[in-house]
């Protein structure tokens, strides 16, 4: 079925869009511009939206009785008070249905945009066309008719996308299952289940792609559809990738040395196995080599941002997870750290990153809803124990992470919490902090 052919089927229907953000907008133009019968719901103010009707405010799925309903990631499928023969549908399910060309799907806890950017550069410079979207780059659905079945769509899907679909993924990619947005879904074993659903609609001939030394990536591997290949720096993967410390291996092979991956920290290995495992026979060994010398990362994921007084800024604002702060503290271990975190509870336990935090922060700078549960997790772990300084926001947290550093040292932003207490979003927390910095 063509995009064109879908909006015909959807004449004389009545569709709500719920939810007016980055993935609906597009959605909303589309429907409209197909003279459609649109409302979109949004619990926030709206603007005038021509050729649809608007509804907002906290009952603004109230009286939801259209026929054709569009969800937005952020809200729960079953908090949607559908009628009995409505049909719940989302911009990305759309897409997946109707798509002309292989799609390359990613998800996991930690490093899924890093994994989902790899492969597509790694795509595009063996001369694939590539088609970046799902939670980065911009929503697909309206570029359907420029695709063509010779392209690659490249998706990184959350566990918000992944909980109602349904669709095929030829590769899916499943980087780490660990505890994360416990906020929002009911328990691990639901958001768990909701990574399972990026492989499920897989045939025989389809690859996953999962991380053997992570539990809930592994386990996947059991009600796996098609083919799977594993990437481990525990255990040599005679079909898939293999790090030794010092070489990256695919299927027994030696594909690149270390030094060649620009980005920093083991997880980022790990992120390059991944990719490795999805796309290698698609792309060849030198341009493997040729982008893991290029590629110096993605906005937001230590990144650095100056260095001043000889002391270096780096902004990890993605670790929204204590799981994702680990990794950076890991890859900077050995170099004084100043860390600032804290920021929305997400009702992730720190019990983990607690030891960790002692072993390698010399200055804690803690603010956001998390700062105590952080800094009770701190001080509970046996070992060394940082200096700890308490703020009411980034502002202030930064000006006393740059008083509290050494030259030589790091202040590094990695909250191992959302940003909602404060900001939009993880990007929004970051541009402020290199806003904050570029001005010290």
């Amino acid at each position: 079925m063509t995009l064109a052919d879908y909006l015909n089927n959807l004449k004389g229907k009545r569709i709500a869009v719920l939810g007016y953000g980055i993935s609906n907008r597009p959605l909303t133009k589309l429907l409209t511009d197909a003279g459609l019968d649109v409302t979109v719901r949004d619990k926030g103010a709206l603007p005038e939206i021509p050729g649809a009707e608007t509804v907002s405010g906290e009952g603004y799925l109230a009286g939801l009785t259209e026929d054709v309903i569009f969800r937005t990631p952020g809200l729960r499928p079953d908090k949607i008070p559908l009628k009995p023969d409505a049909v719940l549908t989302s911009e990305m399910e759309v897409f997946f249905d109707l798509c002309p060309c292989p799609i390359l799907a990613v998800t996991g806890s930690d490093g899924k945009t890093t994994t989902t950017t790899l492969i597509s550069e790694l795509l595009k410079a063996a001369g694939k066309r590539v088609w970046l979207g799902g939670n980065i780059g911009f929503p697909l659905l309206e570029h359907i008719p420029e695709m063509d079945p010779s392209d690659a769509a490249v998706l990184e899907l959350s566990s918000f996308q992944l909980m109602s679909l349904h669709g095929r993924a030829g590769t899916a990619v499943i980087t780490n299952v660990r505890p994360n947005h416990l906020d929002w879904h009911t328990d691990l074993t639901e958001y768990a289940e909701a990574k399972r659903n990026v492989f499920l609609g897989q045939r025989a001939g389809d690859l996953l792609v999962l991380n053997r030394d992570d539990p809930g990536s592994r386990a996947c591997g059991e009600s796996a559809p098609g083919r799977v290949r594993f990437f481990s720096r525990l255990e040599q993967q005679p079909e898939g990738a293999y790090f030794d410390g010092e070489t990256v291996f695919f299927r027994g092979k030696p594909i690149l040395k270390r030094q060649d991956i620009r980005l920093p920290g083991l997880h980022n290995v790990e992120n390059w196995m991944a990719a490795l495992c999805a796309v290698y026979d698609e792309v060849g060994e030198e341009v493997c080599r040729t982008v893991a010398r290029d590629f110096s990362g993605v906005a937001h994921r230590l990144e650095p941002v100056r260095t001043l007084r000889g002391v270096e800024y780096i902004n990890d604002s993605i670790a929204s997870s204590p799981s994702r702060t680990a990794a950076g503290l890991k890859a900077l271990a050995g170099r004084g750290i100043v860390l600032i975190a804290g920021g929305y509870d997400k009702h992730i336990p720190y019990d983990d990153l607690g030891p960790l935090i002692g072993e390698t922060v010399r200055v804690l700078v803690l603010c956001g809803a998390t700062a105590e549960k952080i800094m009770a997790a701190v001080l509970a772990a046996p070992g060394p124990q940082p200096e700890i300084i308490k703020t009411e926001d980034l502002s202030s947290a930064v000006l006393a992470a740059a008083g509290a550093a050494r030259e030589g040292e790091i202040v590094l932003l990695s909250p191992a919490s959302a940003s909602f207490d404060q900001f939009k979003n993880f990007e929004e927390r970051g541009d402020r902090f290199k806003e904050i910095v570029n001005a010290l």
